[in-house]
């Protein structure tokens, strides 16, 4: 008797995007995404009750237009993932909520993955896929973190940011210089029409051993600058080119030394502000430099979505692990206290 296929609806909503995916055997299959920018931007930034309501309202016209296009109906799943953390609570629980209730009623196993293990899996997306083992580096709104993969849920945090993030130091510095919302897609707009020669930002923690990182002073940095010299359209964007130069920089010299340190020679970029065109740059001519090779998700599965909580799942699920009744959600989850599917 032939073995089932396995299928996976993978759900996400940590935050600002409701993503719906179904990843099975034979690859990625539907991918919906909605974004709520357009509704938080008129508040400058997210806002989690707007956010777990619009989850709600949109999550299962996502699903049913998953299963729409490819023909596939809820019978042929073999489990549903969902993101359980981190994010924002109230949003964590809405697609918690929907995704344990759908496998309950479907009768079939449910798993909740972290959030940034699905951002670090992401790249698996792609035909040219990384081999384990690998260093990922996840930078994000929320985390900047180095970190040693081995398999799948096999993570050794080597180092993190100390304060902000680097993609929370975008936006708050795109706040500070008046370029809207979303700040980090913004200011690297911005920065496009900027001098690179006129201001010189520093490049945090580069001067002393070790992989942790620390952005806050960037931020205080271009405050200072902007002060110092009257804000118009071209300050703005020699600021931005400057403070986007740093952190591009940060994040390289860093990486390098990560794989220099532990000896690997891949390297994984994940996470909203993988998607920056400086940073690819930087991170690529590194890479040619000292032999080594960088993955990347494709730009917009750097982002939040459903597809990568999908392929998680799928990993996970196809090794035997799956929830138990209660439902948990986890706002604050250490990747570090993840474990392997195979030691569970």
């Amino acid at each position: 008797m032939a073995q089932r296929s396995t299928l996976v609806l993978g759900i996400e909503t940590s935050c600002d995007e409701t993503g719906v995916a179904l990843y099975g055997d034979n690859g990625l299959i539907a991918d919906t995404l909605y974004s709520q920018v357009d509704m938080h931007a008129e508040y400058g930034g997210v806002v989690p009750e707007l956010a777990s309501r619009d989850h709600v309202r949109k999550l299962i016209p996502l699903v049913q237009q998953c299963f729409s296009d490819p023909g596939i109906t809820p019978k042929d799943l073999s489990g549903v993932a969902y993101t359980a953390g981190p994010g924002l609570v109230g949003a964590l629980f809405a697609g918690a909520s929907v995704a344990r209730s759908l496998a309950y009623g479907w009768s079939i196993p449910s798993i909740g993955v972290h959030h940034m293990e699905g951002h670090l899996l992401a790249p698996m997306l792609e035909v040219n896929a990384p081999s384990f083992p690998f260093i990922a580096l996840l930078v994000s709104g929320g985390h900047t973190q180095l970190i040693k993969v081995t398999e799948v849920g096999q993570y050794k945090l080597l180092g993190e940011s100390l304060d902000d993030a680097a993609g929370e130091a975008f936006d708050k510095t795109a706040k500070l210089l008046n370029l809207g919302y979303p700040g980090g897609p913004a200011l690297a707009a911005c920065a496009e029409q900027g001098d690179s020669s006129r201001f010189t930002f520093p490049r945090p923690m580069t001067n002393r051993p070790g992989l942790d990182f620390s952005f806050s002073g960037l931020k205080t940095f271009a405050l200072t600058t902007s002060q110092k010299n009257e804000l118009d359209e071209q300050t703005r964007a020699d600021i931005a080119r400057a403070f986007e130069d740093a952190v591009a920089d940060t994040l390289t010299i860093k990486c390098k030394r990560a794989l220099a340190q532990t000896g690997l020679s891949t390297l994984v970029v994940a996470g909203g502000v993988s998607a920056n065109r400086r940073l690819r740059n930087t991170l690529n001519k590194m890479c040619d430099e000292t032999n080594a090779r960088v993955f990347y998700p494709r730009h917009e599965f750097c982002t939040d979505n459903g597809a990568m909580i999908a392929y998680a799942g799928y990993q996970r699920l196809l090794l035997g692990e799956h929830d138990k009744l209660s439902i948990q959600v986890r706002p604050r989850w250490p990747l570090s206290e993840l474990n392997s599917p195979k030691t569970n």
